[in-house]
């Protein structure tokens, strides 16, 4: 690698600007005269890279949302001219594909013999399969979180390299991310509740989820719930609703929370109760049995979503497993249309029988296996610098 090269990474999600510091840093621990810039947040620009602009901003709701259709258009103008002065090596978009496809074009057209290498794959397999033509046009590397993702992209004659997770790698979590817990309450009766770290998925489970415990601490008076709050904002958030749906006195009967303190929850609980996405794989790293669920909109998902979508598996887990071994690792409520008593018997079932406690850990220490030997952060600065074009290479045809 020479000393003139340079890499653009753009992301948008605060998710998305954590995950790719732990890449920066090995990266510039590997190639310290390599030029890194980014479109990202704080941790990008603590991990060592010259941010050129703050994307990773909460995202908006409602009509907010054509005040970022105008901004994004605003931003693609703005990076088009700073292509002209600062022509990179490679862009490394990262996840959020509904903004970085724009990202991606704009890249392509200004400087064709840029490489694009994309950071977290777009989850083509999961809904609208026909965006591959997308990739193909505007990128020549995936970097896949999921180890079953390579083949599937390969098979349609994509490029594309298993990285490993983030959630396993430490270079992605620094000390301090996750504080350790004071004393949590001693309890026969554990249950842990993850209700999401955004608040348009607090908004969708977490009303479900405080019923669930509520139907649950009539039946078992010994039940403890502890939700896990990510920071203050949420943690907010989560209190409101509780006061909105006549919840507050459960305060006073077992449930408690706790911001920022995740893994000593995880821990402590016998059972999850978890909003599906990421925070599954980061429940079953503990090997701590669970209950996935998300709410949709049943009249949207029956009108629209069910004829996009190919899988009809849907948390993390378990789509593993069925790549694995054929069948679900856990139990899952996806898509979910808010009724409390189904979520609250497989809850109660679980509960109630170490025996089927212990089957699923079994499972999820399988699910787990198939992430060993990758190392995220490492593997995918390997890849990226490995993967830039020498210096002057000519454009693409």
């Amino acid at each position: 690698m020479t000393t003139s090269q340079s890499i653009l990474l753009t992301t948008f999600e605060p998710s998305g600007d954590a995950l790719a510091a732990g890449v920066v840093r090995q990266l510039l621990a590997q190639h310290p005269n390599l030029k890194i810039y980014a479109m990202g947040g704080p941790k990008l620009a603590e991990a060592g890279a010259t941010l050129i602009e703050t994307t990773t901003q909460h995202a908006a709701m409602g009509l907010d949302t054509l005040k970022h259709a105008w901004a994004h258009r605003q931003r693609l103008k703005r990076l088009r001219r700073w292509l002209v002065e600062n022509p990179i090596d490679m862009l490394v978009p990262v996840d959020s594909p509904a903004a970085n496809w724009s990202i991606c074009a704009a890249v392509r057209k200004t400087l064709p013999q840029a490489a694009i290498v994309h950071l977290v794959a777009p989850q083509l397999w999961a809904w609208g399969a026909w965006r591959i033509r997308r990739l193909h046009k505007w990128s020549d590397h995936v970097l896949c979180i999921l180890p079953f993702e390579p083949d599937w992209f390969k098979q349609r004659n994509m490029s594309a390299t298993f990285v490993g997770h983030p959630v396993f790698d430490p270079a992605c979590h620094p000390p301090g991310s996750d504080q350790v817990a004071g004393d949590l309450p001693e309890a026969s009766m554990k249950l842990a509740i993850l209700p999401g770290s955004r608040t348009g998925e607090i908004q969708s489970n977490w009303r479900t989820m405080v019923a669930v415990f509520a139907a649950l601490k009539k039946k078992h008076p010994q039940l403890v719930g502890i939700v896990a709050a990510l920071d203050e904002r949420l943690e907010q958030m989560i209190r409101q609703i509780v006061t909105e749906e006549g919840f507050d006195y459960l305060w006073d009967e077992g449930l408690t929370m706790t911001m920022g303190q995740t893994e000593s929850v995880l821990k402590w609980a016998d059972l999850v109760l978890v909003a599906s996405g990421t925070a599954t794989l980061q429940i079953a790293l503990h090997q701590t049995p669970m209950v996935s669920m998300y709410n949709l909109n049943k009249w949207l998902y029956k009108l629209i979503a069910q004829h996009l979508i190919q899988t009809r598996t849907f948390t993390l887990p378990n789509l593993i497993s069925q790549w694995l071994m054929q069948k679900d690792a856990i139990t899952e409520f996806v898509p979910h249309f808010k009724q409390v008593q189904p979520v609250a018997d497989a809850v109660e079932d679980l509960l109630c029988s170490e025996t089927k406690r212990q089957c699923q850990q079994v499972d999820l220490a399988r699910v787990i296996q198939a992430f060993e030997g990758k190392t995220f952060s490492q593997a995918a600065s390997l890849e990226i610098s490995q993967r830039l074009p020498p210096p002057g290479s000519s454009p693409r045809k």
